[in-house]
């Protein structure tokens, strides 16, 4: 198989309906003279047919194990928990390298396949920023559920299944419908503010209509002073959106939530981040990510206080996974492009150094 051939693998995630390619981003990589495989996937956004109208050979569902060894595999999310060894390159998010739970079971599949991980969290350009990101719809989709589980908690609910939405419109109407036609009155508060995250939550506010002054936005300057915060209790709705790094204060604990008793205004926390394996995660009042179809748990405020959910689900974006898709996979193009030339394309080859390091470090922890 030439350099020039990808293999888009179906998502295994439940309710994952992105991809990392799309009929656009796909008709050009054709364009340029790759082979683009698509497995057929019911769950995907994008219709089968909409993929073979550009020119992608389509091929069975999850058959990418059997696909010849030489043929890069390129999906979104993480693969599902296995031992079987991974021969293949694969470009993904595998969401192991920042001290999550499993860095060693997920990379010891790659040292026995002598298989190539190019994580895309750590694809960067020359100044260390991420060439494709979903922050924004990160951040604009996990403020629009933190919208929807305040409106389900004033009446006395639990927020239920969140179904993704055809388009950006549909999302801002369905908030401030459930929120009775208007968001006015609503305070939040975003930390991360200026990162594409953080942006992409202050958007949703402002169109379901939060009025200016009622968005609270920080960022490193704010949170210099170190935390616990007591603004964060202050306010209706709390969104996380930095990118952590190293070890930093709570922003908020257990401790001081049950400590404001009834007088706390907080109820509804989105930690758009999703740290929660990271022993670093500045938000210790949860310890499980939640789903689509549980989108909240709930924290221990002590009896008699007012409750405060926490949402966590790891894949926000996917609520707008056409418009999500298509940014994300436009952004990613460039470095696709640059594929063939992956020994000397710096892109690549910081993501295979970064890849090298760490699997080093789990065959000597795991003894590989």
């Amino acid at each position: 198989m030439s350099e020039r051939t990808l293999w888009l693998r179906c998502e295994k995630k439940e309710f994952e309906r992105r991809s990392a390619l799309t009929p656009t981003t796909a008709k050009k990589l054709i364009d340029a003279g790759f082979k683009i495989f698509v497995e057929r996937d019911e769950q995907r956004i994008f219709d089968d047919s909409e993929f073979e109208a550009v020119g992608c050979e389509l091929v069975e569902h999850n058959s990418w194990p059997n696909a010849p060894k030489d043929v890069t595999i390129i999906g979104l999310k993480e693969l599902p928990t296995s031992e079987e060894p991974l021969p293949h390159t694969h470009i993904q998010f595998a969401h192991c390298y920042k001290q999550r739970g499993g860095l060693s079971s997920v990379l010891a599949r790659f040292h026995h396949g002598q298989g190539t991980l190019y994580d895309l969290e750590f694809l960067t350009d020359a100044s260390g920023r991420r060439v494709a990101a979903f922050g924004f719809h990160a951040g604009f989709a996990g403020a629009a559920a933190g919208a929807l589980a305040l409106a389900a908690e004033r009446s006395g609910k639990n927020l239920g299944l969140l179904v993704p939405y055809p388009n950006e419109g549909a999302m801002v109407a369905d908030v401030k419908e459930k929120l009775g036609g208007s968001a006015k009155g609503l305070k939040v508060l975003v930390i991360g503010a200026l990162g594409r995250c953080g942006r992409g939550a202050v958007d949703l506010f402002r169109k379901i209509g939060v009025e200016e002054n009622d968005i609270v936005k920080w960022d490193m300057a704010e949170t210099a002073k170190g935390g616990p915060f007591q603004e964060i209790l202050d306010v209706d709705i709390f969104i996380n959106c930095i990118y952590l790094t190293s070890k930093i204060p709570f922003f908020l604990t257990r401790e001081q939530i049950q400590a404001a008793g009834k007088s706390r205004r907080l109820r509804v926390v989105v930690d758009v981040s999703c740290d929660t394996t990271n022993p670093n995660n500045p938000i210790p009042i949860y310890s499980i990510n939640t789903t689509f179809s549980e989108p909240t748990v709930a924290v221990d405020t002590g009896a008699g206080n007012p409750p405060v959910s926490v949402i966590s689900i790891d894949h926000l974006p996917t609520l707008l996974p056409r418009e999500a898709s298509e940014q994300f996979s436009a952004d990613l193009l460039p470095s696709l492009l640059e594929l063939p030339s992956r020994q000397s394309a710096r892109v690549w080859t910081d993501a295979e150094r970064l890849y090298k390091e760490k699997l080093a470090d789990a065959v000597k922890a795991e003894n590989l």
